[in-house]
């Protein structure tokens, strides 16, 4: 039995160790520039480093900063979807504002951004009494843009969340419901926020 669970934790420590994380791949895309220009080509991005990187298959590849780039969309087939970026003025511990990327999630009444980043997290072992084991999780965190262009931080707790719904709270929360969506997971959360911002679209 030991030898067993040897085994799923060699396979497991294994896995971890083999897979790839969406912004490790390259991906279709486009990138603007702040002269204007559009590349087109395989694109790779960074949110924890600040780096997009292009290339059109000629062997070269450039790195581009947040200073450097306007926009950048690819479609990303690791969850069938486009993803839009973008560079925006945050401020940084020191009080300096900063470009940094960050992902579209929604725009709209509620215009949501995200940004990831890897973490070790340790955990309790499920098999052996006292023991743990530490793994690699992708984390995202979330901000609001408001109107005037300030970011701040978005917490997904679903009292936080309901605040901001407003007098749609009771309708938004039978949507989850429903559709058993959840505020920590990113796609539920992308689906929650682009429903609501459906709520205040007008018909011609």
């Amino acid at each position: 039995m030991k030898r067993f669970f040897l085994s799923l934790t060699f396979l497991a420590v294994t896995f971890c160790a083999t897979a790839q994380w969406s912004f490790e791949l390259w991906h279709e895309g486009r990138v603007v520039l702040e002269t204007g220009d559009t590349l087109r080509g395989q694109v790779k991005y960074d949110l924890q480093q600040d780096l997009i990187q292009f290339t059109n298959k000629k062997e070269t590849i450039e790195a581009l900063t947040a200073r450097k780039v306007v926009f950048c969309e690819i479609f990303d087939k690791t969850v069938g979807q486009y993803r839009q970026f973008y560079s925006l003025p945050y401020s940084t511990s020191s009080g300096y504002k900063t470009p940094i990327f960050f992902e579209l999630i929604g725009e709209g009444k509620l215009t949501v951004l995200c940004r990831e980043r890897l973490e070790n997290q340790t955990s309790s072992s499920p098999y052996y009494y006292g023991s743990t084991y530490s793994r690699t999780v992708l984390v995202n965190k979330y901000y609001l843009l408001s109107e005037k262009m300030e970011i701040t931080e978005l917490s997904v707790r679903k009292a936080d969340v309901m605040n901001l719904f407003g007098k749609h709270a009771d309708h938004m929360n039978d949507y989850m419901k429903d559709n058993k969506l959840k505020l920590d997971d990113k796609q539920d959360l992308i689906k929650i926020v682009n429903y609501y911002n459906s709520l205040f679209k007008t018909t011609k």
